[in-house]
């Protein structure tokens, strides 16, 4: 099965989670991942549509958040 892997990491900086894809041009980000993979579902059918990519089985969704522990 092919399908689109997207990245969705979360940004200390901007307190957001971003979602990103090599093969989609697609950058949104949101304050919750549940939210951001609605809004990925939604958008990305358009823009691999305007983009004339071929379209795959499904989005393949994978979370990361990564955290620094505070020293004593």
């Amino acid at each position: 099965m092919s399908e689109y892997t997207i990245q969705l990491f979360w940004d200390d900086e901007a307190e957001v989670w971003i979602a990103t894809n090599d093969e989609i041009p697609l950058a949104l980000e949101s304050d919750s991942p549940d939210k951001l993979v609605e809004r990925v579902k939604l958008v990305a059918p358009e823009i691999i549509a305007l983009n004339n990519l071929e379209w795959r089985d499904g989005l393949n969704f994978v979370y990361s958040r990564h955290e620094r522990m505070a020293t004593a």
